[in-house]
């Protein structure tokens, strides 16, 4: 199984060893790392070459922190063009909009504005295009209509909406590009969740963690880690009464295509 979506560089050093350890010794195959920054990059970057091919880095600069300036979107555009020029296995990402620092700001009163964010995406969004890669959305609600428009401006084949949530016009969108989405184990508790998880195409549905996020239900006090995609991968069968065993294969198969997951050719450069 595949965690498509997690913070690696977030876990402290002791707890990222023993964690992935475990992973991989319980049938866990990879994990795409995303990140929050260059910083975030570097040592994504570093996991990935640790861990021979089991760890899909992704480059980018999370949403919901203050936007880079146009030299240093440069920079770490420049460096992830570095990357894709040595032929390194990498996607985009998390990259998007910052739907819940715009609610908190507009609850306060406060002028927001989201041109600078726009901006940032974009640039994301060209290099995503630029160097065909995969991208990781941060997108949900009303802001992942404004993604799907620059999405299809570019001509993006490969989008994956993180935990997304949004109505039913944005999923229609959704399916209509080929994108895909994520899921996490509020599935087990969300009724929004599970609405859009018993409706969303099987082959279009990938299952993550956003660790080491904390959830509540079942999860509330555990520490967020890979192996419980397999609550969530249990989860959707029972929502869509299908067989456990067809959705692991359906979700797998999912994250390989969709992230080009090779394990014959193993990193070398990456």
């Amino acid at each position: 199984m595949f965690d498509t979506h997690i913070h690696l560089d977030l876990y402290e050093a002791e707890e990222r060893n023993r964690m992935l350890e475990a992973a991989w010794g319980s049938g866990i195959e990879g994990v795409v790392s995303v990140s929050m920054g260059l910083e975030s990059c570097l040592v994504n970057r570093e996991f990935a070459l640790r861990h021979d091919g089991r760890i899909m880095p992704a480059y980018g600069h999370h949403p919901e922190q203050p936007p880079l300036d146009e030299e240093g979107l440069q920079v770490l555009c420049d460096w992830i063009q570095e990357r894709g020029k040595e032929q390194e296995s990498f996607a985009i990402g998390e990259v998007g909009l910052p739907y819940y620092t715009r609610k908190e700001a507009e609850e306060k009163g406060e002028v927001f504005d989201l041109s600078p964010y726009r901006r940032q995406l974009e640039g994301f969004i060209r290099l995503a295009s630029e160097l065909n890669r995969p991208i990781a959305l941060h997108a949900v609600y009303e802001d992942a209509d404004t993604v799907l428009d620059l999405l299809e401006r570019h001509s993006i084949r490969k989008a994956h909406f993180h935990w997304f949530k949004g109505s039913s016009h944005t999923v229609t969108r959704i399916v209509r590009n080929g994108y895909y989405i994520s899921v996490t184990p509020d599935v087990l508790y969300e009724q929004e969740i599970r609405e859009l998880v018993a409706a969303f195409p099987i082959d279009r549905l990938m299952v993550e963690t956003d660790g080491p996020w904390p959830f509540e239900g079942p999860f509330a006090g555990k520490h967020t880690e890979p192996g419980m995609v397999r609550d969530v991968i249990r989860e959707i069968s029972l929502l869509r009464g299908l067989d456990v065993r067809n959705v692991t294969k359906a979700v797998n198969d999912n994250s390989r295509n969709f992230y080009g997951w090779n394990f014959d050719q193993r990193t070398r450069g990456l």
